[in-house]
Order: C-alpha cells, then structure tokens, then sequence
C-alpha cells in the first residue's frame, strides 16, 4: 500500500474525480489501481468561497515499488505505515499466584484501559463508583429538570465518564508514533460509531451514540472475562512501606470490602476530588498543576457557520462550524477557547452539593441552534498556593459562589457579553437564547473570577472579533462557571514503567493524574498504561 497526501479537490468534487486525481498524482494507468480508501480528510478554508478538501489516501497498486522509484522525489508519497495495534502480552502469570489487576474508573481511560487487559487475557476487574450509562443519563437528565443532584451518578461520575456529556471530540494533539489513537477509533466504529470517524479531520459522535458505544465496549470486556462492578466506590489504599520501599497491596471499597491487588490503574477522572485527598492522605505523590476558569459562551451557530464557511455554510461535508481562539491580553494571561460544541448546548457538570460547574455538549448531529466553547483564562500554582490540592480548594471556592450567584438552587449565573465588558449586570435576555437547564439567572458575573480573570476575558472578546467578525456580540449569553477544564493536580509517574512515582503498583493515567486532556488522549493513555500493567506483571 502507498500513502499519497496532500491531495486537494473542490468540495464539490464527485468520487470518479477523486479517483482521476490519485491515478493522475500516480502517472498510473487505472489496471494499476486494485482500490485505496481514505485516511484523512481535512479543508482549507481561509478562502471561503473556495473552500478545497484536501486527503491523504492509502492506495493498493500491482507496482508500489516501481511507483515509488519513479517518484522518489515526491515528498507526499511513501509506503503505507502499518497502524495494526499488537498486544503486548498474553494469558496469565505461569505461577497462578498473582491478584488480578484493577481498574478504577470507567471513563474513556479507563474504559480502554480495561479493554487492552482483557484482550491480553488479564481478566481486570473495573471498579466505577457511579451506574451503568443508561441509569447515570436518567440521573443526570433528572437533575438538568428537577435540580436534584445525585453526587454519585452525573456528569462527572458513572460509566463512561465526563466525555460521555460531551460533543464526542475524537481529535488530539498529542504525539502518537505507535498509533495507539487508531485503536482507540478502531474499538469505537467496531462499538457502533460511523466509520468516517476513522477519516475526517475531526471526527466526533455525541451523547447518544457514545451511550451504545459504551455499552458495547463493556459487554465485550465481560465476554473477555473482565468483571465490571457498578457503584463500587474506593475509600482507601493499602499500601505496605516495608523496608522503606511503597508497595500497594490493596483498596477499601464503601462497602467495607477488601480488594487485594497490587496492581492498580488509577482512572479516576479531574473531579474524584474526595479520592485525591485519601491518596494525599495517603502519602502518593502528588503536585499542584495549571489549569484553566471562565464562562462557556453562546452564539447563534448560524452566525459562526457564515463567518468560518461564507457562501458554503451549511454545506453536508463542512457540517456545524467551529472554532478555535487565543489571545495574550495584556496582564500576561492567555484567554482561550476550549471544548467548543457546534450546534449543542450547555449543560449542568456539578458533582458535588452547593457548587455550579457547566460543560459543552452536542448530538452528532450538531443541529442545536446556539454554537457554545469554555472560554477561559490560564491559572497556575501561585495563584492558588499552599500544598499540592490547593487548586481543588480554589475550584470550590468559584462553584460555591457561582451556586449563590445563580440564586442557590442550580441555576447558572449568567451575562451578556456586551454587559460584561461594559461592567454592568444583565437584566434580560437579546436574541440569543441560554440553552443551560435548569435556568440562567442574569446577573454580573465580574463578582466571581478573580480581577485577574476579568480584565484578561473584556480584553479577548473585543479582540476575538477579528479572528470571527462578529463574535464580539452583545447579547451573545455568558454561563458560568467552567472550572473543570483539567485536573487541578498531577498524579506524577515514571517514564520508564508508568507507576506512581513513590509508589509501586499504582499506575496514574488519564486527565484525573494529569496526563490526558480529552476522549482520546485519554483513551491512548488508558493503553499505554495497560501496557505497563502488562509487563509489570511479568507476562511473556
């Protein structure tokens, strides 16, 4: 196979061009071409009525090496890579004595965490403290409608984990020379996502895709013989300090329960805040981290589609605009856009009782009305000093106020752009309509962020107007608070082994240790470490 790229077509090009186009990029006669298929495909669209596709193409040809000598010089062809994903491992330990790894956490890291154990025939057991998906949605939608928060079962907590309320953005960009983010796409096509996930530039699924997906992916770790246990909350860790060497030997479950083991992937995701302080307690090392606050922003989607695509909004292949914004405001900090959902909407991420958090979601479809993104401010350990979970502290701290600010019942504080900038509350609503459920309260949201945050954010609306003209809109609706952009902590391991880096047996992973930010950077990780389980374990 051959891997041609940077192979560009007008967006209205029909398959037979596409095909003409490789054979011509080739100098190859079509009995030549057995067939290719698509590897990616992106758009360059800074000329909006022009907008050009541009692929990369693996093609099985009867001459791959005579194709390449003659063009040798083409800096956009080579051999196709092999992206087959190869276990590590396989079977059990010959001696028949060694506890059964454990996974905590059942979002996308430790969803694939415990998929790859099992594939190798480890047999884990996944330990999630929150329900199946379904029940965890009916909670979660409870909560959107009646203001009833189930701490244990919500956007945060429950099988699937906080990508499941999400837009499903399957796109990073961490560096991945094993391909490991092949497998991850790969498992969720085989788990009922559409295969253009496995092509487009940025695929996505959404909420109700990713609810099968994951039921799918669960019931192939049962058939592997991993064991999943729902509601199943870890208190505690026993770990043994013996000769001055730190070795987990097991976990306390709510119940009383006892788990020996002694090898643990820690996939507790950035809001297992009560787990943070027992592994504190605990003695794991730990390290404050940056992380980002703001609001979530809402636009009418129509009016970021016209902006990116021009005369070819609302074209099938373009879908939902989105967008992507930075600014360096003056006070030093960096205001960006994060999470951003095309046609979605906000909604209610509290964990915990008294605290207000939002987060972005979208169907695959995308056709909500608002367009919503985090935009936030860039924070770091001297702003919140003190030991190593001073962040969470910090984070509470703007929930709370947020929760009181909304009117203490759920409803998000909200504000008009136009009315932030200016220093002035908000008393009703323009033309765009909040889509956060329970309610938006209008209010002024200056009194919750830090000066700091508020003098970098009027900066960067006003400025973000010349990266999509119009975006500075002065009834364009404020939510806040988005204070989960990333864990506040980071779970340090080893480079070499991927295990605590003061305790043996304990494998952080994910963006709960501070080493993931997304689906699938967090999934990718979920392999990597369960790799490390793997050979720790000894298994050839």
């Amino acid at each position: 196979m051959l891997r041609l790229t940077e192979l560009k077509l007008p967006l209205n090009h029909t398959e037979p061009e596409l095909t003409e186009a490789i054979l011509e990029r080739l100098a190859i006669e079509p009995s030549v071409m057995r067939g290719f298929t698509i590897h990616k495909r992106s758009y360059d669209a800074r000329k909006k009525s022009n907008i050009i596709l541009i692929y990369a193409v693996d093609v099985d040809t009867t001459d791959d090496a005579g194709i390449l000598a003659r063009r040798k010089h083409d800096v956009h062809l080579s051999p196709s890579p092999d992206m087959e994903y190869r276990v590590v491992a396989h079977g059990v330990n010959s001696d028949g004595r060694q506890s059964r790894p454990v996974v905590i956490g059942m979002g996308p890291c430790g969803l694939f965490a415990a998929l790859i154990l099992a594939q190798m025939g480890l047999k884990p057991i996944i330990l999630e403290r929150g329900k199946t998906v379904r029940e965890r949605t009916k909670d979660t939608f409870g909560f959107w409608r009646k203001r009833e928060l189930n701490p244990e079962s919500n956007v945060q907590f429950g099988e699937g984990g906080a990508g499941t309320f999400s837009d499903g953005k399957l796109y990073s960009q961490i560096k991945d020379p094993k391909h490991y983010g092949r497998k991850v796409l790969t498992e969720f096509v085989k788990a009922g996502a559409p295969e253009e996930i496995l092509y487009v530039s940025k695929p996505h699924i959404g909420t109700f895709r990713l609810v099968k997906m994951v039921e799918a992916m669960r019931q192939e770790i049962v058939a592997l013989g991993g064991e999943i246990r729902f509601e199943q909350r870890v208190t505690d860790f026993l770990i043994d300090e013996a000769d001055g060497a730190r070795q987990l030997r097991g976990l306390t479950l709510a119940t009383g329960e006892h788990i020996a083991t002694e090898h643990v992937v820690l996939a507790i995701g950035h809001s297992a805040r009560d787990t943070f302080e027992k592994l504190y307690e605990r003695g794991v090392y730990i390290e404050a981290k940056p992380f980002s606050i703001g609001f979530r922003v809402e636009h009418p989607q129509s009016l970021i589609d016209t902006c990116r695509f021009g005369p070819n909004a609302g074209h099938p292949i373009l879908g939902a605009a989105d967008y992507k914004l930075v600014h360096h405001a003056k006070n030093g900090r960096a205001v960006y856009s994060f999470c951003m959902c095309p046609g979605g909407t906000v909604v209610a991420a509290a964990s915990e009782p008294g605290r207000v958090v939002t987060n972005g979601m979208s169907q695959y479809s995308r056709a909500e009305r608002n367009a919503n993104s985090a935009i936030v401010v860039s924070i770091s350990p001297e702003d919140y000093p003190g030991h190593p979970l001073a962040g969470i502290e910090f984070q509470r701290r703007l929930e709370e106020k947020a929760f009181e600010l909304g009117g203490g019942n759920y409803s998000a504080p909200g504000q008009l752009m136009g009315d932030f900038v200016a220093g002035k509350a908000s008393t009703e609503f323009g033309a765009v309509v909040p889509s956060y459920k329970p309610a938006v309260h209008l209010t002024d949201l200056a009194t919750i962020l830090p000066e700091y945050a508020v003098e970098a954010l009027r900066e960067a609306f006003p400025a973000f107007d010349k990266q999509v003209r119009g975006y500075f809109k002065h009834d364009a609706v404020l939510t806040g608070l988005e204070t989960r952009t990333s864990s506040p902590i980071r779970i340090k391991r080893r480079d070499d082994d991927l295990q605590s880096l003061n305790t043996r047996g304990l494998f952080p992973a994910g963006e709960g240790a501070g080493y993931a930010g997304g689906i699938l950077s967090a999934g990718v990780d979920g392999i990597k470490v369960a790799e490390a389980v793997a050979l720790s374990m000894a298994v050839k």
